[in-house]
């Protein structure tokens, strides 16, 4: 199955940019699905098939998936969107018909850690409906169910070197789950080289720490070399600053939803039973944040 063509969208991404790297470096045939093409290095646009267009278009997965054996699969967000199970269930339908009229062998996605979760979780849940469509294409499907992006700190890097703290909603003394982007473009790379799997199932995929938030803090700032403190926010203040910011009332709640689950458990059931991937945080700091961090303040 070396000869087989695998389509990556949103390859400018983190997870999709790593992913496709890993394949090249492997030597497979690769099409990319990607609004704007002017966004892929040179190195890797004269190396891939490019299909312009967003992938919730049927003629642009028309293009992209003709003659596909696997596909990986990871919606865009979009805060202006209606809701997010609207946004994640358009793209989702559009996708697995997609997939059912070109008969895509496997589809690997990109969801959330929690599948089954009693009440509503937002975003999370939003991805879980995702899941369901995919799953039900007819094509092998692979959710690969993720808790806390380790470079989602990426986004606090002013604070962190301002401030010397970084702001989650979540318990500072409870274990947070944490994966980073290039262990889920390795898993996706070995589910999508090796297509000898079948059905549809979800696949936890979570780094080897059990780290408080507190705990980040400190393993931060010994590789920074300066303090770094962790400071919990209340969701309910969390709420009124995206307000502030213009986010309007369902986003608001898909994204407060979310971190309410997280805050009370909804990653545990898949982190018990996850195999760990290798990236761990102090790697992570070491490898990732502090060149980021150096580099804002050089």
């Amino acid at each position: 199955m070396e000869d087989s063509m695998i389509v990556v969208t949103t390859p400018t991404g983190q997870i999709g940019s790593r992913l496709v790297l890993r394949l090249l470096d492997q030597d497979r045939k690769v099409r990319v699905v990607v609004r704007d093409a002017s966004r892929l290095d040179d190195s890797v646009r004269e190396r891939v098939e490019t299909v312009v267009g967003s992938h919730d278009d049927p003629a642009v997965l028309d293009q992209a998936l003709s003659g596909a054996e696997a596909l990986f699969w990871l919606v865009p967000p979009n805060p202006r969107a209606p809701s997010a199970l609207t946004h994640y269930v358009h793209f989702a339908r559009a996708g697995a018909a997609a997939v059912a009229r070109h008969d895509v062998g496997h589809v690997v996605g990109v969801s959330s850690a929690g599948h089954g979760w009693p009440v509503p979780a937002g975003v999370l849940s939003a991805a879980f409906a995702m899941d369901a469509e995919l799953s039900a294409s007819g094509a092998a499907y692979r959710a690969l169910s993720m808790p806390f992006y380790m470079e989602n700190l990426l986004r606090q890097l002013d604070a962190i070197c301002a401030q010397g703290a970084f702001h989650l909603t979540c318990a500072g003394d409870l274990p947070l789950a944490l994966i980073a982007t290039r262990d889920i473009a390795g898993v996706a790379a070995g589910l999508l080289t090796d297509l000898s799997w079948t059905g549809q199932r979800n696949l936890p995929v979570f780094g080897p720490d059990r780290l408080t938030p507190d705990g980040m803090a400190e393993v931060i700032g010994e590789e920074l070399g300066r303090p770094v403190a962790y400071r919990r926010v209340a969701i309910d203040d969390y709420a009124s600053l995206l307000r502030s910011q213009g986010a309007g009332d369902q986003t608001v709640k898909d994204v407060t939803d979310a971190f309410a689950a997280q805050d009370h458990g909804i990653y545990d059931e898949d982190w018990a039973a996850a195999e760990p991937t290798r990236t761990d945080f102090r790697t992570w700091c070491r490898e990732v944040l502090k060149p980021a961090a150096d580099a804002r303040t050089s």
